[in-house]
């Protein structure tokens, strides 16, 4: 018996059968693809080649979807859109280096360190998007999700969850400086970086310094050894500034309050429109004919 046979079904379908061998870029432009082998004449070799390309087009652009949707990388602003003016001190070459993907290539580590609202986040998910186009996995978490993922599993389940986390192309670890104060919350962070130690890269975005780590994890006696592992194989990039959000918040609220002043304005003017009472209206208008018919008499 042919196994071949027996596991596909048969169709006369020709799309369907592409379906069935796996390809997924002509089914849905099959038409279209043979018209345009038709009228430019394309030889049996063009005809492969021009398949062949375009499936492994579909195949990167569905492989970067995955990506995408795996990583946890939410709606971002593009580097093309940073207000790069606005922080009073940043490191742009750095940061346009590490956009480059030169610390991943070499297994180092990149922490951007600053107050809320300058946009760590956001250099944290383009660097991640730039990975993931240039075929890196990646995942982007805030360190309150890894914690609480690797505390609610079972043994085994923490295992395989290290284990992801040990080997993705790039981690990213968002937000360390919001943690809850419990005991094994630095174990927990210090076995994920330990793991991914000179072999892969991680990215940290924190607003605190350094020396205060200890304060996010008072009863911990690890911090020392999370700071020289993850510090060890580094670019440390700090932010200072005035909040971004904060400053956008401020603009919405005096465009608003212009808006409402101006609309006040418009509102006091149409209050001083003199609206005279009928019988007043009335007292007005005779007097008007009167003037008029005095006029007259005068001019005769």
């Amino acid at each position: 018996m042919n196994l071949t046979a027996a596991t596909i079904t048969q169709t006369d379908n020709l799309t369907d059968q592409l379906h069935q061998i796996g390809l997924r870029a002509l089914p849905a432009n099959l038409d279209e693809f043979l018209a345009r082998a038709t009228g430019d004449g394309w030889s049996p070799r063009t005809l492969l080649e021009q398949m062949a390309h375009a499936e492994a087009e579909e195949r990167l652009r569905r492989r970067l979807e995955r990506r995408l949707r795996e990583s946890g990388v939410k709606r971002f602003r593009p580097m093309s859109d940073f207000d790069w003016d606005w922080p009073s001190k940043i490191e742009r070459a750095v940061i346009e280096r590490a956009l480059t993907l030169d610390f991943v290539r070499e297994a180092r580590n990149l922490v951007l360190m600053g107050p809320n609202g300058l946009g760590k986040t956001t250099i944290s998910a383009n660097i991640c998007h730039a990975a993931m186009l240039a075929g890196y996995s990646v995942l982007f978490r805030t360190a309150t999700t890894i914690v609480e993922e690797l505390r609610r599993q079972n043994p085994e389940g923490r295992r395989r969850k290290l284990q992801t986390y040990a080997n993705v192309g790039l981690l990213c670890i968002d937000e360390v400086g919001y943690l809850s104060s419990v005991d094994e919350t630095a174990d927990l962070l210090c076995e994920v970086i330990n793991r991914r130690y000179e072999r892969k890269s991680v990215l940290v975005t924190t607003n605190r310094d350094f020396e205060e780590w200890h304060g996010v994890f008072p009863n911990a006696t690890c911090v020392a050894t999370l700071l020289d592992r993850l510090l060890h194989h580094a670019d440390a990039i700090v932010i200072e500034g005035r909040s971004y959000r904060a400053r956008e918040a401020s603009r919405s609220l005096r465009l608003a309050r212009g808006k409402d002043e101006a609309h006040d304005i418009g509102r006091a003017r149409t209050d001083q429109t003199v609206h005279l009472p009928l019988p007043m209206r009335r007292t007005r208008r005779a007097a008007g004919r009167s003037r008029l018919q005095h006029d007259g008499r005068t001019a005769g």
